[in-house]
């Protein structure tokens, strides 16, 4: 294979990520994971400077090996963990203010409240996102052996690079889309906590018997009602007077 420069071997990202790399992309459905983009763009830029000072050393096989497969899956799966985490937090912390106003009981909301079984059915579904891109990281890992060895192996490993960069755009798309899916699936609970009251039965009641004891009482001091033995020392005392 002729000589070629680092960036030749190794392309610039930015341009081939689109929407994932747009400063300008905003919250899907308020939830805000720019944060968490921004660190995707940063391993994957940092992978590509990896790779392209192995281009500079003539290394071109380790250059493609640093930005193949299993780099690029890692980045990818600390972003899936960083939105799951991100929407169970929002999820928690939007039950925890429903729970506040409406005095919903600590013990109540505990059982609320998002256990590890949940967490972890919520990053796998998070997850599921990326099942395109990983199929186009198993078709980008099957071009790096011949990287070194033609323009061809080259050439292909490009193509092969591109659409495992297009196919990351849509896995953040859809990542971004299903983590908005993911809270709103709580809002009807959410709501529901927060439109709790406390039983008012309990006070009923007790006031019924506060009633009836108070009515009865004034039946027997009346004269109405016969005295009973427990009640005739106060009772005679009471019409003494």
């Amino acid at each position: 294979m002729s000589t070629t420069s680092p960036r030749e071997v190794v392309p610039e990202l930015g341009p081939l990520l689109g929407r994932l790399a747009d400063p300008a992309v905003g919250p899907a459905r308020g939830l805000a994971l720019d944060d968490v983009r921004f660190a995707l763009l940063s391993e994957l830029f940092e992978l590509g400077g990896a790779a392209r000072q192995f281009a500079a050393e003539g290394d071109v096989p380790a250059a493609a090996s640093s930005l193949g497969r299993h780099g690029l899956l890692e980045a990818w799966e600390r972003a899936v963990a960083a939105v799951a985490a991100r929407v169970t937090e929002r999820i928690d912390a939007r039950l925890r203010g429903a729970a506040a106003e409406s005095r919903l009981p600590r013990r109540r909301l505990a059982r609320l409240l998002l256990d590890d079984e949940e967490r972890r059915a919520i990053s796998v579904r998070l997850g599921v996102a990326g099942g395109p891109f990983v199929v186009a990281l198993d078709a980008l890992e099957h071009t790096v052996p011949g990287v070194g060895r033609t323009e061809a192996g080259l050439a292909a490993w490009h193509d092969a690079l591109g659409h495992v960069a297009r196919r990351l755009e849509v896995a953040w798309e859809r990542l971004s889309a299903a983590a908005g899916d993911e809270e709103a699936a709580w809002d009807a609970e959410i709501e529901r906590v927060r439109h709790w009251r406390r039983p008012r039965w309990p006070l009923w009641a007790i006031t019924a018997m506060v009633f009836g004891v108070a009515l009865y009482l004034g039946l027997v001091l009346g004269g109405f009602v016969p005295a009973p033995g427990v009640l005739r020392p106060f009772a005679e005392y009471w019409w003494s007077r």
